[in-house]
């Protein structure tokens, strides 16, 4: 019999974690399902469209998809996650999911299907290259690769580079009137202004993800009253780290190497052994900060859909 494609309500994402799983080989992803699903599910619907079908055989879940629609842009639609149960690989299931995300995507408006990150609510960049039978399917399915990303990791171990006290780097910085502190609350406001007008990002969601919730948290950096500069971690799972940004006029001054160890310190603290700093950019930074390193690589693909072309 032929896999069904179904729409799946948010009763069934206990179902939907364990098929997670069990389809994701990287121990890590598995072991951060229910927070990965958290985040592209009930987080993201906030602020976008969200897509969740399944794959049946019977009553049985072989086969999910969680696709969106970019906030900035919505002629960009994403699948931010699709999962195979192991045993039903090279059946199909994976593409009848996608062609499916195709169809509903394109009547939402979407012209180009993306097999990457859709920000700020995001399970991984792209598709890690470790996962090489997904890298395949990609590439039989006429998607085609734009861009590569990776994560670094910092070792959160006693005696890490990325533990190393703050203390004198804090009295310094304090002797030039800035205070370093943790972000409460009443600070959401003004971080997420902050961000705008310094990034131009779409931070506000994973600073309300940050600031003031269990096994989340972040630190900012102030001159009378004025924020130079935050970094913050939890929003997508216990484990990551980040955003973080520092203003223009403060980079070089150290705070930006404070703020990333007092975050790193407080997951070393609450027993993460090793924390995944997302879609890096300045690769230097975090490695003289933290000594991180680069572990995992992704491919980003593409593919027009509903007969548009690829710009």
């Amino acid at each position: 019999m032929d896999a069904e494609i179904i729409e799946l309500d948010l009763d069934r994402l206990p179902a939907v974690v364990d098929l997670c799983r069990q389809a994701l080989d990287l121990p890590e992803d598995a072991a951060e399902a229910p927070a990965i699903l958290d985040t592209l599910t009930t987080r993201a619907a906030a602020d976008r469209p969200v897509l969740l079908i399944g794959a049946v055989r019977g009553a049985e879940l072989v086969g999910v998809l969680v696709g969106s629609v970019a906030q900035r842009d919505p002629r960009l639609g994403h699948v931010d996650l699709v999962a195979v149960a192991p045993r039903e690989r090279r059946r199909g299931v994976g593409r009848a999911l996608l062609a499916e995300a195709e169809r509903r995507l394109a009547g939402l408006g979407a012209v180009e299907l993306l097999l990457a990150g859709n920000p700020p609510y995001y399970a991984w960049p792209g598709v890690d290259v470790r996962y090489t039978p997904a890298v395949c399917a990609a590439l039989r399915l006429g998607y085609r690769q734009d861009r590569t990303a990776w994560n670094m990791t910092a070792d959160l171990s006693e005696g890490s580079p990325a533990l190393r006290s703050t203390e004198a780097a804090e009295r310094r910085l304090a002797g030039q009137g800035v205070t370093i502190r943790r972000a409460e609350p009443a600070d959401l406001a003004a971080l997420a202004a902050f961000a705008r007008a310094t990034f131009g990002g779409t931070w506000d969601g994973e600073l309300a993800g940050s600031v003031g919730r269990p096994d989340a948290g972040a630190h900012l950096a102030e001159r009378d009253g004025e924020i130079l500069g935050f970094a913050a971690y939890g929003s997508a799972r216990p484990s990551w780290f980040g955003p973080m940004g520092t203003a223009p006029a403060a980079e070089g001054s150290g705070i930006g190497g404070v703020l990333l160890r007092r975050c790193l310190r407080d997951q070393a603290v609450a027993g993460i052994g090793a924390a995944q700093i997302g879609w890096v950019g300045p690769v230097p930074f975090y490695s003289g900060s933290a000594g991180a390193r680069i572990e995992r690589v992704f491919f980003l693909y593409r593919k027009a859909i509903d007969g548009h072309p690829v710009g």
